[in-house]
């Protein structure tokens, strides 16, 4: 094969890969807010239940 060629080839296949890459970065950018969410929900989820299981206090009459 010329030079050339084979150059040609490196530069499409570096350039596919390269564009590869960016679609999986964007794809794994875009999960990202709903990892946000649960990790939001499920704190609310534990502060709730931490609240439910806290004693209280009597009422002092």
């Amino acid at each position: 094969m010329h030079t050339g060629t084979h150059l040609a080839q490196h530069h499409l296949r570096a350039a596919d890969l390269r564009a590869e890459a960016d679609a999986y970065r964007l794809a794994a950018e875009a999960k990202q807010p709903h990892a946000i969410r649960t990790r939001l929900g499920w704190t609310l989820v534990e502060v709730g239940l931490r609240l439910a299981s806290s004693p209280r206090p009597a009422l002092a009459h």
